[in-house]
Protein backbone atom coordinates (compact mmCIF):
# COMPACT_ATOMS: atom_id res chain seq x y z
CA UNK A 1 0.00 0.00 0.00
CA UNK A 2 0.95 3.51 -0.51
CA UNK A 3 2.81 5.32 2.41
CA UNK A 4 1.03 6.64 5.61
CA UNK A 5 1.29 10.01 6.94
CA UNK A 6 3.03 10.31 10.47
CA UNK A 7 1.05 10.23 13.14
CA UNK A 8 0.52 13.80 15.26
CA UNK A 9 1.57 12.64 18.25
CA UNK A 10 5.20 11.99 17.05
CA UNK A 11 7.66 14.93 18.52
CA UNK A 12 10.93 14.50 17.02
CA UNK A 13 11.93 17.21 20.00
CA UNK A 14 11.49 14.17 22.19
CA UNK A 15 13.43 11.04 20.54
CA UNK A 16 16.61 12.23 22.92
CA UNK A 17 14.54 11.82 25.94
CA UNK A 18 12.71 8.89 28.09
CA UNK A 19 9.28 8.95 29.07
CA UNK A 20 6.13 6.46 29.81
CA UNK A 21 4.87 5.58 26.64
CA UNK A 22 0.60 6.17 27.15
CA UNK A 23 -0.29 2.54 25.76
CA UNK A 24 -4.10 2.42 26.26
CA UNK A 25 -4.39 5.81 24.09
CA UNK A 26 -1.99 4.65 21.56
CA UNK A 27 -3.63 1.64 21.43
CA UNK A 28 -7.33 3.17 20.72
CA UNK A 29 -5.36 5.75 18.10
CA UNK A 30 -3.76 2.84 15.83
CA UNK A 31 -6.78 0.92 15.82
CA UNK A 32 -8.55 4.18 14.69
CA UNK A 33 -5.66 4.85 12.29
CA UNK A 34 -5.71 1.38 11.21
CA UNK A 35 -9.25 1.72 10.03
CA UNK A 36 -9.18 5.76 8.53
CA UNK A 37 -6.37 5.14 6.67
CA UNK A 38 -7.18 1.04 5.48
CA UNK A 39 -4.36 -0.70 7.05
CA UNK A 40 -4.92 -4.22 6.97
CA UNK A 41 -3.86 -7.30 9.01
CA UNK A 42 0.24 -8.10 8.80
CA UNK A 43 -1.36 -11.50 8.14
CA UNK A 44 -2.79 -10.49 4.80
CA UNK A 45 -0.02 -9.25 3.22
CA UNK A 46 1.48 -10.79 -0.22
CA UNK A 47 5.18 -9.36 0.56
CA UNK A 48 6.63 -10.11 3.29
CA UNK A 49 8.74 -7.34 5.37
CA UNK A 50 10.41 -7.72 8.61
CA UNK A 51 12.34 -5.20 10.32
CA UNK A 52 14.82 -5.97 12.55
CA UNK A 53 15.75 -3.42 14.79
CA UNK A 54 19.49 -3.64 16.90
CA UNK A 55 19.97 -2.31 20.19
CA UNK A 56 18.21 0.65 19.94
CA UNK A 57 18.54 1.16 23.74
CA UNK A 58 18.89 4.27 26.26
CA UNK A 59 22.07 3.37 26.99
CA UNK A 60 23.18 3.76 23.65
CA UNK A 61 20.92 6.33 22.14
CA UNK A 62 20.18 9.01 24.85
CA UNK A 63 23.06 11.81 25.21
CA UNK A 64 24.42 11.50 28.25
CA UNK A 65 23.90 7.95 28.75
CA UNK A 66 26.97 4.96 29.39
CA UNK A 67 27.77 4.27 25.32
CA UNK A 68 25.39 7.18 23.62
CA UNK A 69 26.76 6.78 19.62
CA UNK A 70 26.69 9.90 18.73
CA UNK A 71 29.08 9.41 15.67
CA UNK A 72 31.34 12.09 14.42
CA UNK A 73 28.47 14.57 14.67
CA UNK A 74 27.38 14.22 18.47
CA UNK A 75 23.90 13.76 17.27
CA UNK A 76 23.92 10.34 15.15
CA UNK A 77 21.79 7.92 17.85
CA UNK A 78 19.02 10.54 17.93
CA UNK A 79 19.12 11.83 14.42
CA UNK A 80 19.24 8.44 13.41
CA UNK A 81 16.21 7.20 15.50
CA UNK A 82 13.75 10.22 14.13
CA UNK A 83 14.38 9.01 11.20
CA UNK A 84 13.41 5.44 11.85
CA UNK A 85 10.36 6.53 13.40
CA UNK A 86 9.24 8.86 10.61
CA UNK A 87 10.12 5.44 8.66
CA UNK A 88 8.18 3.11 10.55
CA UNK A 89 4.99 5.04 10.66
CA UNK A 90 5.19 6.20 6.94
CA UNK A 91 5.33 2.09 5.52
CA UNK A 92 3.13 1.09 8.61
CA UNK A 93 0.77 -0.93 6.08
CA UNK A 94 3.94 -2.54 4.62
CA UNK A 95 5.99 -3.88 7.29
CA UNK A 96 4.59 -7.32 8.16
CA UNK A 97 6.98 -7.79 11.06
CA UNK A 98 9.21 -5.74 13.86
CA UNK A 99 11.70 -7.64 16.16
CA UNK A 100 13.94 -5.60 18.37
CA UNK A 101 17.12 -6.69 19.65
CA UNK A 102 18.63 -5.29 23.62
CA UNK A 103 22.11 -5.91 24.78
CA UNK A 104 21.58 -7.28 27.97
CA UNK A 105 24.33 -6.90 31.13
CA UNK A 106 24.80 -7.34 34.53
CA UNK A 107 28.12 -6.59 36.31
CA UNK A 108 29.64 -9.17 36.33
CA UNK A 109 30.46 -9.98 32.56
CA UNK A 110 34.09 -10.26 30.61
CA UNK A 111 33.73 -7.09 28.76
CA UNK A 112 33.61 -5.12 32.30
CA UNK A 113 36.30 -3.69 34.33
CA UNK A 114 35.49 -5.73 36.98
CA UNK A 115 36.17 -9.22 35.62
CA UNK A 116 40.25 -8.12 35.67
CA UNK A 117 42.93 -6.87 37.90
CA UNK A 118 46.22 -5.62 37.61
CA UNK A 119 49.04 -6.68 40.17
CA UNK A 120 48.23 -3.76 42.34
CA UNK A 121 44.57 -4.83 42.31
CA UNK A 122 43.51 -2.13 39.92
CA UNK A 123 40.82 -2.58 37.48
CA UNK A 124 41.22 -1.51 33.93
CA UNK A 125 39.85 1.98 32.46
CA UNK A 126 36.74 2.01 30.24
CA UNK A 127 37.90 1.45 26.67
CA UNK A 128 40.96 -0.43 27.22
CA UNK A 129 41.55 -3.34 24.66
CA UNK A 130 43.26 -6.18 26.44
CA UNK A 131 45.52 -7.92 24.15
CA UNK A 132 45.91 -11.93 24.51
CA UNK A 133 49.88 -11.26 25.17
CA UNK A 134 49.11 -9.20 28.15
CA UNK A 135 46.54 -11.60 29.90
CA UNK A 136 49.58 -14.37 29.42
CA UNK A 137 52.22 -12.02 30.75
CA UNK A 138 50.02 -11.41 33.99
CA UNK A 139 49.46 -7.21 32.81
CA UNK A 140 46.05 -8.50 33.74
CA UNK A 141 44.34 -11.18 35.08
CA UNK A 142 40.70 -12.58 35.66
CA UNK A 143 39.77 -11.38 39.18
CA UNK A 144 40.20 -13.97 41.78
CA UNK A 145 38.00 -12.21 44.46
CA UNK A 146 34.97 -12.88 41.59
CA UNK A 147 35.71 -16.71 41.40
CA UNK A 148 33.43 -18.12 43.59
CA UNK A 149 30.09 -16.47 41.91
CA UNK A 150 30.70 -18.72 38.66
CA UNK A 151 31.42 -21.77 40.71
CA UNK A 152 35.37 -21.82 39.61
CA UNK A 153 39.09 -21.41 40.74
CA UNK A 154 40.71 -18.24 40.04
CA UNK A 155 43.32 -19.77 38.24
CA UNK A 156 40.71 -21.34 36.00
CA UNK A 157 39.36 -18.28 35.43
CA UNK A 158 42.82 -16.80 34.82
CA UNK A 159 43.43 -19.78 31.80
CA UNK A 160 39.82 -18.76 30.59
CA UNK A 161 40.46 -15.46 29.75
CA UNK A 162 43.80 -16.39 28.22
CA UNK A 163 41.76 -18.77 26.26
CA UNK A 164 39.24 -16.50 25.22
CA UNK A 165 41.69 -13.65 24.21
CA UNK A 166 43.51 -15.95 21.83
CA UNK A 167 40.21 -16.90 20.45
CA UNK A 168 39.36 -13.39 18.98
CA UNK A 169 42.91 -12.80 17.93
CA UNK A 170 42.94 -16.19 16.25
CA UNK A 171 38.90 -15.06 14.43
CA UNK A 172 40.89 -11.65 13.80
CA UNK A 173 37.94 -9.61 15.71
CA UNK A 174 38.34 -6.73 17.64
CA UNK A 175 40.73 -6.85 20.76
CA UNK A 176 38.67 -7.96 23.95
CA UNK A 177 37.44 -4.03 24.79
CA UNK A 178 36.74 -3.01 28.48
CA UNK A 179 33.49 -1.29 28.06
CA UNK A 180 31.90 1.27 30.56
CA UNK A 181 29.08 -0.74 32.49
CA UNK A 182 26.11 -0.49 30.12
CA UNK A 183 23.20 -2.33 29.14
CA UNK A 184 22.63 -3.12 32.79
CA UNK A 185 19.50 -5.35 33.05
CA UNK A 186 16.82 -3.80 35.80
CA UNK A 187 18.19 -0.18 34.42
CA UNK A 188 16.90 2.43 33.00
CA UNK A 189 19.34 2.31 30.01
CA UNK A 190 18.62 -1.57 29.33
CA UNK A 191 14.73 0.37 28.37
CA UNK A 192 14.17 0.72 24.37
CA UNK A 193 14.00 4.62 23.43
CA UNK A 194 10.52 5.72 24.67
CA UNK A 195 9.72 7.15 20.98
CA UNK A 196 11.12 4.17 19.27
CA UNK A 197 9.16 1.85 21.28
CA UNK A 198 6.08 3.55 20.85
CA UNK A 199 6.40 3.24 17.24
CA UNK A 200 7.06 -0.72 17.52
CA UNK A 201 3.65 -0.71 20.09
CA UNK A 202 1.86 1.23 17.21
CA UNK A 203 2.53 -1.33 14.48
CA UNK A 204 1.86 -4.28 17.32
CA UNK A 205 -1.77 -2.94 17.57
CA UNK A 206 -2.29 -1.46 14.01
CA UNK A 207 -1.07 -4.34 11.97
CA UNK A 208 -2.12 -6.93 14.89
CA UNK A 209 1.29 -8.38 14.71
CA UNK A 210 3.14 -8.84 17.63
CA UNK A 211 6.74 -8.29 18.13
CA UNK A 212 9.87 -10.13 19.13
CA UNK A 213 12.17 -8.70 21.47
CA UNK A 214 15.16 -10.54 21.63
CA UNK A 215 17.56 -10.87 24.51
CA UNK A 216 21.45 -11.16 23.73
CA UNK A 217 24.51 -10.00 25.55
CA UNK A 218 24.12 -11.77 29.10
CA UNK A 219 26.61 -14.69 28.70
CA UNK A 220 29.54 -13.71 31.67
CA UNK A 221 32.17 -15.20 29.73
CA UNK A 222 31.63 -14.23 26.24
CA UNK A 223 31.11 -11.18 24.73
CA UNK A 224 27.67 -10.79 21.87
CA UNK A 225 27.45 -8.04 19.48
CA UNK A 226 25.81 -10.15 17.34
CA UNK A 227 22.33 -11.17 17.99
CA UNK A 228 23.05 -13.98 16.22
CA UNK A 229 25.94 -15.85 17.92
CA UNK A 230 28.47 -14.73 20.36
CA UNK A 231 32.26 -14.14 19.77
CA UNK A 232 33.61 -17.16 20.86
CA UNK A 233 31.22 -20.52 21.92
CA UNK A 234 33.41 -22.70 23.96
CA UNK A 235 35.71 -22.23 26.82
CA UNK A 236 39.26 -24.35 27.20
CA UNK A 237 37.59 -27.37 28.22
CA UNK A 238 35.22 -27.37 25.44
CA UNK A 239 32.35 -26.02 27.67
CA UNK A 240 29.41 -23.71 26.17
CA UNK A 241 29.97 -20.19 26.56
CA UNK A 242 27.13 -19.22 24.23
CA UNK A 243 25.23 -20.61 21.11
CA UNK A 244 24.81 -19.84 17.19
CA UNK A 245 21.19 -18.55 16.99
CA UNK A 246 19.46 -20.49 13.65
CA UNK A 247 16.37 -18.51 13.88
CA UNK A 248 17.05 -15.89 12.10
CA UNK A 249 18.59 -17.73 8.88
CA UNK A 250 15.71 -19.19 8.99
CA UNK A 251 13.26 -15.96 9.52
CA UNK A 252 15.01 -14.58 6.15
CA UNK A 253 13.98 -17.40 4.39
CA UNK A 254 10.36 -17.11 5.02
CA UNK A 255 10.53 -13.30 4.27
CA UNK A 256 10.42 -11.62 1.09
CA UNK A 257 12.96 -8.42 2.49
CA UNK A 258 14.58 -7.99 5.67
CA UNK A 259 15.77 -4.24 6.58
CA UNK A 260 18.28 -3.49 9.33
CA UNK A 261 18.69 -0.71 11.20
CA UNK A 262 20.17 0.00 14.72
CA UNK A 263 23.11 1.10 16.98
CA UNK A 264 25.91 0.41 16.30
CA UNK A 265 27.05 0.57 13.12
CA UNK A 266 30.54 -0.61 13.83
CA UNK A 267 30.05 -3.11 16.14
CA UNK A 268 26.16 -5.00 17.07
CA UNK A 269 24.78 -3.67 13.27
CA UNK A 270 27.60 -5.11 11.60
CA UNK A 271 28.31 -8.06 13.29
CA UNK A 272 25.02 -9.12 13.07
CA UNK A 273 25.14 -8.72 9.63
CA UNK A 274 28.16 -10.39 9.11
CA UNK A 275 27.32 -13.56 10.72
CA UNK A 276 23.57 -13.33 9.05
CA UNK A 277 26.03 -13.18 5.73
CA UNK A 278 27.82 -16.14 6.79
CA UNK A 279 24.67 -18.33 7.32
CA UNK A 280 23.38 -17.31 3.85
CA UNK A 281 26.57 -18.72 2.30
CA UNK A 282 26.01 -22.04 3.98
CA UNK A 283 22.60 -22.03 2.16
CA UNK A 284 22.12 -19.86 -0.78
CA UNK A 285 23.93 -16.34 -1.66
CA UNK A 286 21.13 -15.35 -3.02
CA UNK A 287 19.42 -14.73 0.02
CA UNK A 288 21.28 -11.65 1.01
CA UNK A 289 19.65 -9.86 -2.18
CA UNK A 290 16.63 -10.00 0.31
CA UNK A 291 18.58 -7.86 2.60
CA UNK A 292 18.21 -4.19 2.98
CA UNK A 293 20.31 -1.84 5.38
CA UNK A 294 18.81 1.79 6.56
CA UNK A 295 22.45 3.43 6.56
CA UNK A 296 20.88 6.61 7.51
CA UNK A 297 19.29 4.77 10.36
CA UNK A 298 22.92 3.73 12.09
CA UNK A 299 25.76 5.07 13.43
CA UNK A 300 29.31 4.27 14.30
CA UNK A 301 30.98 4.43 17.74
CA UNK A 302 32.88 7.52 18.02
CA UNK A 303 34.73 8.48 21.41
CA UNK A 304 36.27 12.01 20.30
CA UNK A 305 40.17 11.74 21.07
CA UNK A 306 39.92 8.29 21.93
CA UNK A 307 38.18 5.90 19.56
CA UNK A 308 36.75 6.18 16.03
CA UNK A 309 35.37 3.90 13.99
CA UNK A 310 33.57 5.14 11.40
CA UNK A 311 36.28 3.95 8.93
CA UNK A 312 35.83 0.21 9.83
CA UNK A 313 31.81 0.53 9.64
CA UNK A 314 32.20 1.97 5.79
CA UNK A 315 34.34 -0.81 5.15
CA UNK A 316 31.97 -3.30 6.79
CA UNK A 317 29.05 -1.66 4.81
CA UNK A 318 30.73 -1.68 1.33
CA UNK A 319 31.60 -5.33 1.73
CA UNK A 320 28.08 -6.71 2.34
CA UNK A 321 26.57 -4.70 -0.61
CA UNK A 322 29.39 -6.53 -2.67
CA UNK A 323 27.25 -9.17 -1.12
CA UNK A 324 24.49 -8.69 -2.84
CA UNK A 325 22.63 -6.67 0.00
CA UNK A 326 20.89 -3.21 -0.45
CA UNK A 327 22.11 0.16 1.30
CA UNK A 328 18.87 1.99 1.50
CA UNK A 329 17.55 5.44 2.95
CA UNK A 330 14.61 5.75 5.48
CA UNK A 331 13.13 7.97 2.94
CA UNK A 332 12.39 5.75 0.68
CA UNK A 333 9.09 3.38 0.11
CA UNK A 334 9.15 0.11 1.55
CA UNK A 335 6.68 -0.67 -1.80
CA UNK A 336 9.61 0.52 -4.06
CA UNK A 337 12.19 -1.77 -2.79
Amino acid sequence: MNNSPIPEFFDANKVDTIWRVPYEERAKQAQDWARQHGIQPASTDSTKTWLMLIDIQNTFCIPGFELYVGGRTGRGAVEDNVRLCEFIYRNLGNITHISATMDTHTAMQVFHAIFFVDKDGNHPAPYTDIQASEIREGKWKFNPAIAFQFGIAPDYGQQMMIHYSEELERKGKYALTIWPYHGMLGGVGHSLVSSVEEAIYFHTVARLAQADFEIKGNKPFTEHYSVIGPEVLTGPMGETLGSHNQKFIQQLQQFDRLIIAGQAKSHCVAWTISDLLEDVAMIDLELAEKVYLLEDCTSPVVVPDVVDHTDAADAAFERFEKAGMHLIQSTESISNL
